[in-house]
């Protein structure tokens, strides 16, 4: 039976609130990710290029489809991607999915059935930008088309929008929350909760996870991830809220969900996060999946934890969308 452990932590008010929950390791799921990331150490470190994209896009293309999802390529504030339509979906409401790849890959059209998942169990639409990527356009460009997005869905008539994002696309989702509750953004659609996967939330790469995992993170070396980081940032400082946002004002921020595997260098980023998040007011919640590496939520009929991860951001987008109670 899978029984998470819930952490708490005191909040300014003197009550506890839970906001880790750690979900344990399914000894089916242990067998099947050996199995699976054995073969990826082989490449572990190696250095990334732009010819590697097309590589890419075809794991993420593997990805398990649904039956009762369509697709269709769209513009949206200006910014090219594909509309992803369950079979049931809720008019005037809305998910912004933001792709993941270190900020220098990926492509909407490649994460279609994932973010098929996501919301076909939130029961609505979602819209994947095709943001820019690095290094042919660096650090703003891809917040740039993000916020773009933001405010031409609301412009399209949506009321009810909630940001989802993985990897990068985490980042770029948690800095668009940000900026909309601080005003730097102006839309008539209603933020009404951010949901990120191992979201890479501080650029300085100081976590400390990047030493503590190093050996069990079977994708990512600290030296690999600067280089990407480099890539996206240029001369631009790591600290700009705009680029990490855990440096950036937490309070006022919607409700916050993170998902994170405990084998990631990335760990740190999302306990962080979701650690600072609480201590400024925000109904924020990590779940750490033990055994877990980077993309696991991807990783759809092969193992439970994908599922599991899944339900439950489908239930808090639906929850959500709707008005929380």
């Amino acid at each position: 039976m899978h029984c998470p452990t819930i952490m708490e932590s005191s909040t300014s008010s003197g009550t506890s609130k839970a906001f880790v929950s750690i979900h344990p390791l399914d000894p089916e799921d242990a067998s099947t990710i050996v199995s699976m990331t054995t073969a990826a150490r082989a490449a572990k470190g190696v250095r990334w290029s732009v010819d590697a994209r097309p590589q890419f896009d075809a794991l993420m293309e593997r990805v398990a489809p649904r039956d009762d999802v369509t697709f269709e390529s769209g513009t949206v504030g200006g910014v090219p991607g594909v509309w992803v339509q369950p079979a049931s979906s809720r008019s005037g409401e809305a998910i912004l999915h933001v792709h993941g790849g270190w900020f220098n890959a990926g492509s909407a059209k490649a994460y279609r059935h994932l973010v098929g998942h996501i919301a076909a169990r939130a029961g609505t639409r979602a819209f994947v930008p095709e943001y820019r990527l690095a290094p042919e356009h660096p650090f703003p460009a891809a917040v740039d088309d993000v916020l773009a997005a933001y405010r031409g869905m609301g412009e399209s008539g949506i009321r009810r929008l909630a940001v989802t994002g993985d990897s990068a696309g985490g980042n770029l989702a948690l800095v668009l929350a940000s900026c909309v509750t601080a005003g730097a953004v102006s839309a008539t659609a209603t933020l009404v909760g951010a949901a990120a996967l191992s979201p890479v939330a501080d650029l300085t790469l100081s976590g400390s996870t990047y030493k503590t995992r190093a050996d069990a993170d079977p994708y990512f070396t600290k030296q690999q991830v600067a280089e990407l980081v480099h890539s996206y940032l240029g001369s631009a400082d790591a600290n700009d809220p705009r680029a990490s946002p855990l440096q950036g004002r937490l309070s006022g921020l919607p409700p916050i969900r993170i998902h994170v595997g405990d084998d990631e260098v990335l760990l740190e980023d999302s306990r962080q996060y979701v650690q600072r998040a609480v201590a400024a007011g925000v109904d924020a919640r990590l779940d750490v999946w033990m055994g877990m590496p980077h993309g696991f939520a991807a990783i759809i009929g092969p193992i439970k934890a994908s599922a599991q991860a899944l339900d439950a951001i489908g239930m808090f987008l639906t929850e959500s969308l709707r008005g929380r109670k």
